[in-house]
């Protein structure tokens, strides 16, 4: 089963940078675009957006990659 996070949910993924840490803003079931690229979410995989700590960054990525922080 895919990992499940809600908005306000405090989370880390590995960027090129190294491990990072941001709060989820944003949860995602319906095919977006994000930053001219369509990223595909559904009801059972949703896509989240997430603030970084650090650098106000904002990322796209899948349950997946994601671990509670």
């Amino acid at each position: 089963m895919a990992r499940r996070f809600e908005i306000g949910d405090h989370v880390s993924w590995n960027s090129e940078a190294g491990r990072v840490s941001g709060t989820i803003i944003a949860v995602h079931r319906r095919d977006f675009d994000y930053k001219g690229h369509t990223h595909h979410a559904s009801d059972e995989e949703p896509q989240y957006e997430i603030k970084s700590d650090k650098t106000d960054h904002v990322a796209a990525h899948k349950g997946s990659a994601l671990d509670h922080a």
